[in-house]
């Protein structure tokens, strides 16, 4: 098998060419080969497959074994990918997920691609579709007690369920203790990936995200989507303006639109290929 290693800002998957080749079982393959001691090491794997509606389908699978709906680094590397290996000469490109299609915008140089931007689709705040379970309709600046403290939490689908907390000092949180108990909390269903959140002004946010399946990650493109729709929401950050998003592996921008749909933009970036 043929594989690619790819990152964007740091969030790494293993990509697999499944236009030309077929992966038997990728729940157990991404396990194998997540392992950065024993394996190739990364977030996941991603699989490239052929679409019966779009230009591309998608699937990917985060180290434990679990299948993601949606991820928003992910689909920026493939946009990459499809162009620069030549499956596709096309730089609006239709990405079929489990989280809905994705339209991916390329801006290139030559045969080079420089950063995609994605369309996420519309913010989905209604709990029963996010899932959450939750006696309002939705989960926005709501308390709820995690590791013995009180957090004011916004609930927000981007294709995946996101938990998104506004907070102080977010390099001090001690998130391998705080992430899981959050992730498996028993109102989050399908578990749940939380943003914890730094506002440093209007048009800046500091993040670090904790992923459900992959602990902490170096970025998150659907949980940086998550973290600026909350924050509009909230009038930390206004509507129809591109927001920077810091993360541990670098800087995304990030529009939440007045219709409610969401414009990601970032950089991709290839890193090895090899065989197993």
């Amino acid at each position: 098998m043929k594989f690619t290693k790819m990152h964007g800002l740091g969030n790494d998957y293993i990509y697999f060419n499944c236009m030309e080749q077929k992966i038997d079982n990728p729940e157990q393959l991404s396990i194998k080969l997540s392992d950065r001691h024993f394996g190739v090491g990364g977030d996941g794997i991603v699989l490239i497959l052929p679409s019966e509606t779009c230009d591309f389908r998608m699937r990917m699978f985060n180290a434990d074994g679990s299948e993601g709906k949606m991820c928003g680094n992910a689909s920026r590397c493939i946009g990459k990918y499809v162009y620069e290996k030549g499956l596709t000469g096309k730089k609006e490109i239709t990405l079929e997920t489990l989280g809905g299609i994705k339209t991916l915008t390329l801006e290139t140089d030559g045969k080079s691609v420089k950063s995609v931007s994605v369309d996420m689709g519309k913010a989905e705040f209604k709990a029963e579709k996010i899932p959450v379970i939750f006696e309002k309709d939705t989960v926005i600046d709501e308390p709820i007690n995690v590791a013995g403290k009180e957090w004011r939490i916004n609930c927000v689908s981007v294709g995946n369920p996101h938990c998104v907390i506004f907070t102080d000092d977010i390099m001090s949180l001690p998130l391998a203790d705080i992430g899981p108990q959050f992730e498996n909390h028993p109102m989050f269903p399908e578990r749940i990936n939380t943003e914890f959140t730094e506002i440093t002004d209007r048009t800046h946010l500091k993040m670090r995200v904790w992923e459900r399946g992959s602990g902490e990650t170096m970025a998150c493109g659907t949980g940086a989507s998550a973290t600026v729709s909350a924050a509009v929401k909230n009038g930390i950050c206004d509507a129809d303006v591109f927001v920077t998003v810091s993360l541990l592996g670098g800087d995304l921008s990030v529009m939440y639109r007045s219709d409610g749909t969401v414009i990601m933009k970032g950089p991709a970036e290839f890193v090895f290929e090899g065989e197993l």
